[in-house]
């Protein structure tokens, strides 16, 4: 048996595998709010529990079954201790061979300071306090990047059909979520080999009147203006108040819901319903600075196999990445605007591609002596 997450700012996604040598499907998963809790150590353990219990009651209720049927021929009962019954018999369970978890920051020596969370994540510490022989932490968009690897044709959504069919060549992966990952998958001529990045927290670069403002909002507030600061939830939020402040653009009626909710759900699903119109304009500038820097990156790696947007965001956007405000910004790099016209762009859809890809790496560590 092995453990995998998909550790993000947000939330915490967890599962159990009898993954062997292809993709399966989890024996048991559970999801948690990350902020909720004061370490990772604090999450694991309850899902171990939480698993421990569950396992233990299933084979209580086999061997209640089993005791009944005795009980009905020999006419004796078996009662069992309360202090039992409480407790999760984790001997019982299934060996934990391997664990990976993808984390939402840099992995330095098996250890994360998470980026948008105030935890320290080590895998030896968790190896020992857990007993499992081997754990692996990936950044996020690494794990992401392997589970990519095993996605289904259905588990993506072609931005550009009319480019050419995905090619045995490097691929870039961009995600904006809670925060703004990207990765790359390079291509060796028989193998992908997966590096991990920090390119959201690069240099934001506006590329017109309107986003050469923003950078200026943004500067009275932050010391160094990322990618990140704009291409994330709290960034469409960013590009709101920026509307707000200096467009003067904001109904009333709008104002008062934002208190009701995460603000960037809410400026997505207006911008979708195509009112307010500041809504509309905020997300038309984020559309615009995401097809702008998903090619720089395309051009940084030269990624002939595709460019595929990962994260939450993108799949609740979709109508709006496929308008073509995306790809003109996408493609508008000057004389590369012919290669990079040629360079598929994809939607993931599956929101677990990232626990797909630390359940592979989990399963490949079963496999290391």
């Amino acid at each position: 048996m092995i453990v995998a997450g998909d550790i993000g700012g947000t939330k915490t996604l967890l599962a159990l595998f009898d993954w062997r040598d292809a993709r399966v499907e989890p024996v048991w998963e559970e999801r948690y709010w990350s902020a909720d809790y004061a370490s990772f150590e604090d999450v694991l353990n309850e899902f171990l529990e939480e698993y421990a219990r569950e396992a233990s009651g299933q084979q209580e209720q086999d061997e209640h079954e089993d005791t009944a049927g005795v009980e009905r021929e020999s006419g004796h009962s078996a009662i069992k201790g309360e202090a039992d019954a409480e407790k999760p018999d984790v001997t019982r369970l299934p060996p934990i061979t391997a664990a990976c978890f993808g984390v939402a920051g840099p992995i330095i020596d098996n250890v994360c300071r998470t980026t948008n969370l105030p935890w320290v994540i080590e895998g030896d510490r968790l190896a020992s306090r857990f007993q499992i022989p081997r754990v692996r932490l990936l950044n996020d968009l690494e794990a992401t990047a392997h589970g990519l690897l095993l996605l289904r044709d259905d588990e993506l959504e072609a931005i550009n059909p009319a480019a050419s069919v995905p090619r045995p060549g490097t691929r870039a992966l961009v995600a904006a979520g809670t925060g703004l990952g990207e990765a790359i998958l390079f291509w060796d001529g028989e193998r992908h080999l997966i590096c991990p990045s920090e390119g959201g927290h690069t240099d934001f670069a506006p590329n017109s009147d309107d986003e050469i403002e923003l950078l200026r909002y943004l500067r009275a507030s932050y010391l160094h203006v990322s990618y990140e600061r704009v291409l994330s939830g709290p960034g469409l939020y960013s590009i709101y108040q920026f509307l707000r402040d200096t467009k003067k653009n904001e109904p009333t009626w709008f104002a008062e819901k934002l208190p009701t909710g995460d603000p960037a759900v809410l400026i997505t699903e207006a911008a979708l319903s195509g009112k307010p119109d500041i809504c509309v304009q905020a997300m038309s500038l984020f559309v615009s600075i995401y097809g702008a820097e998903a090619g720089n990156l395309a051009l940084k790696t030269l990624a002939r196999g595709g460019v595929y947007l990962g994260g939450g965001i993108a799949p609740k956007i979709l109508p709006l990445l496929k308008d073509g405000a995306f790809l003109r910004a996408f493609t508008a790099k000057g004389r590369y605007k012919r290669l990079l016209n040629a360079i598929p762009v994809h939607v993931i859809l599956n929101p677990k591609t990232a626990l797909l890809g630390a359940a592979a790496v989990a399963a490949q560590l079963c496999q290391t002596e």
